[in-house]
């Protein structure tokens, strides 16, 4: 089974229960930075993200009213399927494959760019949180195709995750946009901008997940804890304290009384 991270903080399905945020490659990163188009964004770039901006406020109200009539998961991919179109710019019939078939399961969409596979898409009924067995069953199909990017969605909340190959394989929350939420459609858009196709088939997303995987609590607390870095603290402290601790005893200190245990446990 795969280590499931989101790189400082153990899977809670509380995470994509109730927080109306942007999560980036872990639960409490910093948020996304919001990445306005400037005068000398192309002109490709800045098209999309109005459409996306533009999508987002006419699809709240629908959204709303499908949750609160607790439409069904059919009911549900109608709207996912008229969002991926209007919004992220994918053709029904020529990026979409619906019950996408992977060794007798299916899944409910493939997404293709240039007729290449780059992405699973599960739909989840509007009124279900999102949760760790959905990421299992979206996860299984990943793996058995080699594609490395995995959405899920119930309508309101979009999930966008990362496949790192390997034994066992990492699965890393990328992003995280609550169309509902309380966020600006401007920073709503902001995230899923990387799903729209001018993004994805720039491979824009993997820019950004490099990015955040490279500064991820994770990798940030294994810098600290380095021989290098713990020698130069020591020294430091020697300096403003007169008081001499040993390399082993400082990474002891860091690990019990500075760090989460969750970081240098990665």
């Amino acid at each position: 089974m795969a280590e499931v991270t989101e790189t400082g903080a153990d899977w809670q399905p509380g995470v994509v229960e109730g927080e109306e945020r942007l999560s980036v490659a872990g639960g409490r990163l910093p948020r996304v930075t919001r990445k306005t188009p400037s005068r000398t964004a192309p002109k490709w770039e800045s098209d999309a993200r109005e459409r996306v901006r533009g999508a987002i406020r006419k699809y709240s109200r629908p959204l709303s009213d499908l949750i609160k009539r607790d439409a069904n998961e059919g009911d549900t991919r109608l709207i996912v399927t008229d969002f991926l179109c209007e919004a992220l710019g994918y053709d029904k019939y020529e990026d979409l494959t619906t019950e996408y078939r992977i060794r007798g399961e299916f899944a409910d969409y493939g997404l293709r760019i240039d007729k290449q596979l780059v992405a699973f898409l599960e739909v989840k009924r509007c009124t279900t949180k999102l949760n760790a067995k959905h990421l299992r069953q979206v996860e299984m199909y990943a793996v058995n195709e080699g594609v490395e990017w995995m959405i899920l969605t119930n309508g309101q909340v979009w999930q966008i995750w990362h496949l790192t190959a390997g034994l066992p394989v990492s699965v890393d929350l990328a992003l995280e946009i609550d169309l509902l939420g309380e966020e600006s459609a401007s920073v709503k858009a902001d995230g899923l901008f990387y799903l729209a196709k001018e993004s994805f088939k720039r491979r824009q997303i993997d820019e950004l997940w490099r990015a955040k995987a490279a500064t991820s609590p994770a990798v940030l607390g294994s810098v600290v804890l380095s021989e290098a870095v713990l020698d130069e603290i020591r020294k430091e402290l020697r300096r403003r304290t007169t008081h001499n601790v040993g390399v082993k005893d400082l990474r002891d200190l860091l690990e019990r009384s500075v760090l989460r245990p969750d970081v240098f446990e990665s």
